[in-house]
């Protein structure tokens, strides 16, 4: 008999070229094609937790279908929406309702992102995607690759970059004020109390509990048995699913002075002390050290990262008290400290030298309303490109942590080399750089 191949598959043999050969509108001609006051097609991978939060945000464009494989996590968003299309399988959802879409929005465990994303850009769709931007180094890549070969408007979920305070704090850092920038210290109360790390795998293999597609839900991740400990949200912790607490809040709390610094890959990364090794959880803390080579206006700098509770020495502030979450930036004429995950409540240290301190003139864009979400509309509407787009800072930012938690995952100092993209004598880390994916993904 014939072959039926499905949409879906043909795209995957013929690849970039095939799609383009079958007719899929290009980005910019769509672009194009709409007015500032068009509402979006939008599909959502993802419609529980932070997917209905990210659903909320963008209600007022037309919700064409929604896809989660777990039918309780989903089942306000279906409430809500009740003329979406509604599907527990991603690609049955492109395969079906591609040519009325014009963007997807992924908000799924870490491991997913890529594979994702890089379906829906096959097509020719615009994304908004979570972070960390992928699980993996080598996904890094090619969803940046994509995203620019394409030309599409994407952003990565780090809402408070889109805040005036945030932009306004990269300027200041890049005016030169502090003097050289030797070291970031970035820090965070994660996991503790938000979801359990330094365990190991549970023996007991309850049955699945009603309505969530387990299959579907491990989707790339190698086959096992169905444990609540994995979900919903407490997969951040493990090691086969998630980033743990530096691929969560690291994209957050370090965002800021990353960009303004305009950190590229890193040269090493090692672990300072844990509370010990897992080898299926991250440790329930970590201190560890980052160094990234001198590049463009900057000089070398350290970055000291602190999770599960720990900090920096409080005499950094001046003996000031640490918020749960935030970031130091260490200069030679001053300090800048901001604090929670934002990145836009800002402070100069010490005070009586910059008391009568005025900020730069604004120079970088503004997002529309202080929202991520409204940037990447406008985007999606031939506006111009988002702060965190894929083929930009998200790419660089994630690179960066996921480096530091190859020190993590192996328990070995890494020296990278992102050339090749390898971590020279440390073959233990090539399956966090390039995943295999599981038979059939």
């Amino acid at each position: 008999m014939r072959q039926q191949l499905t949409r879906r598959q043909a795209l995957a043999r013929l690849g970039t070229a095939g799609a383009a050969a079958l007719g899929l509108r290009s980005a910019p001609a769509f672009a194009r094609s709409r007015s500032a006051h068009d509402k979006v097609n939008l599909a959502f991978v993802g419609c529980g937790g932070q997917g209905f939060e990210n659903l909320k945000q963008l209600t007022d464009e037309n919700i064409v279908a929604l896809c989660d494989v777990d039918d309780n996590s989903a089942a306000k968003a279906f409430q809500q929406h009740p003329k979406a299309g509604r599907f527990r399988d991603y690609r049955k959802m492109l395969d079906a309702v591609h040519r009325q879409i014009d963007a997807v929005v992924v908000t799924t465990p870490d491991h997913m992102h890529a594979t994702i994303s890089l379906a829906a850009m096959e097509l020719g769709k615009h994304v908004y995607c979570e972070k960390p931007l992928t699980w993996g180094i080598e996904e890094v890549r090619r969803v940046a690759k994509a995203a620019k070969d394409k030309r599409l408007a994407t952003q990565m979920g780090t809402q408070g970059m889109a805040g005036d305070g945030s932009r306004a704090g990269i300027e200041v850092i890049r005016s030169g004020v502090l003097g050289k920038v030797t070291e970031l210290h970035v820090w965070t109360d994660r996991a503790l109390r938000w979801w359990p790390q330094g365990i190991d795998r549970p023996k007991d293999k309850p049955p699945v509990r009603a309505g969530l597609a387990w299959d579907l839900w491990l989707g790339v991740a190698a086959a096992r048995p169905y444990n609540p400990a994995y979900c919903p949200f407490v997969w951040r912790g493990w090691k086969d699913f998630g980033t743990g607490a530096v691929g969560d809040m690291g994209i957050h709390n370090a965002a800021m002075p990353f960009a303004a610094l305009d950190l590229g890959p890193p040269s090493s990364a090692e672990i300072i002390r844990t509370s010990g090794l897992k080898s299926e959880t991250f440790p329930a803390w970590s201190r560890l050290k980052v160094e990234f080579p001198a590049g463009g206006s900057h000089g070398p700098v350290t970055l000291y990262w602190y999770d599960g509770g720990k900090k920096p020495p409080a005499a950094l502030l001046g003996g000031r008290t640490l918020d749960k979450n935030g970031a130091i930036v260490v200069g030679t004429k001053g300090t800048l400290s901001s604090v929670e995950w934002t990145g836009g409540l800002w402070s100069l240290l010490p005070e009586e030298r910059f008391r009568d301190y005025k900020p730069p003139r604004p120079s970088l864009p503004r997002a529309p309303k202080q929202s991520h979400h409204q940037e990447w509309l406008r985007a999606c509407r031939g506006g111009p490109p988002t702060f965190c787009r894929f083929d930009g800072f998200a790419s660089r930012l994630t690179e960066a942590m996921l480096v530091a938690n190859l020190a993590l995952r192996t328990g070995r100092k890494i020296i990278w080399d992102a050339t090749k993209m390898e971590a020279r004598g440390c073959p233990e880390a090539e399956p966090y750089i390039k995943r295999e994916y599981r038979t059939g993904w």
